[in-house]
């Protein structure tokens, strides 16, 4: 990681320690935490005030989205879920009552103190199908092929290698599994200078990837049916959006290119000792599963 690279990603902690120390101070006052300041683009007021009710008051007042992604990623009853840079948990825990207990719902992010008051939060809400992990979202700590659902909220753009976030999304879901991320995006007219000059990198601005080059990265990680919405605007040009996107149920479909004419079942030289799975996200049990293939062994 460039040294550029490494300063941002420290100047994002901070910025979220920091929002973290000062809800976890306000919930310990007498009339509760108040929302991190942000403006009406952002935070708490994007989610229905019926699941706000059923939060504890500190997950709330910590939320830093530019949308309510729990909303839009059709979350089904035993379904896994993560999110990538979860903060201080509400949509990790409005994704475990979605899912319910059959189901369970990760939450992931690299700020110590956001990860501590996501676990009081979660004591709080009773919630026993969340686990939260410390980590970062372009090395995400979870084997292949594990996840139902990726979401996240206004995080992605904070990346500073967000091809390794779109490969590393790729890498967790299972075949046939889908994104539902709201996310700060610029209009492809926009040049990275253009939007660094509306906002900075911290603020969920000047980091945006246009329309393309979103769409563009998505697919170059294997992702399919790429839909990006946008929702309200949050800068000149910059809009707060809803990205869809599906991994292909099979590596067929996935990286249609670069599979050899011997491949089979989702899988290279299939029923022989030299057989491997076409996708590298998959082994060769989960390939042939995926495909449908009736050669299990």
């Amino acid at each position: 990681m460039s040294e550029l690279s490494t300063d941002l990603r420290e100047t994002v902690r901070r910025r979220y320690a920091a929002a973290a120390v000062k809800v976890a101070e306000g919930g310990t006052a007498c009339c509760g935490p108040e929302p991190v300041e942000v403006d009406e683009n952002f935070g708490s007021a994007l989610y229905a005030a019926d699941d706000r009710d059923a939060l504890p008051a500190e997950a709330v007042a910590a939320s830093l989205g530019c949308g309510n992604p729990t909303a839009v990623a059709e979350l089904h009853e035993g379904e896994r879920v993560l999110d990538l840079g979860s903060g201080g948990g509400i949509d990790v825990l409005l994704s475990a009552r979605r899912v319910g207990p059959t189901g369970k719902a990760y939450g992931l992010d690299m700020t110590e103190e956001m990860l501590a008051l996501a676990l009081a939060n979660a004591a709080k809400a009773g919630a026993a199908n969340v686990e939260f992990l410390k980590g970062t979202i372009e090395a995400v700590p979870l084997p292949a092929a594990t996840i139902d659902v990726v979401i996240s909220n206004c995080v992605i753009n904070l990346s500073t290698d967000k091809d390794a976030v779109f490969a590393e999304t790729f890498r967790v879901l299972k075949p046939g599994g889908r994104i539902g991320v709201s996310d700060v995006v610029a209009d492809d007219t926009l040049t990275p200078d253009q939007r660094a000059e509306r906002g900075d990198y911290v603020g969920c601005i000047a980091g945006a990837l246009s329309f393309a080059e979103y769409r563009a990265g998505l697919e170059a990680a294997g992702f399919t049916d790429v839909e990006i919405t946008p929702t309200h605007p949050v800068a000149d040009g910059m809009h707060s959006a809803i990205v869809r996107a599906t991994k292909p149920l099979t590596a067929e479909n996935a990286r249609p290119t670069s599979e050899s004419s011997d491949a089979c079942c989702g899988v290279d030289a299939c029923c022989t000792p030299a057989e491997t799975s076409v996708d590298a996200a998959l082994t060769v049990t989960q390939a042939k599963t995926a495909s449908g293939c009736g050669c299990q062994d």
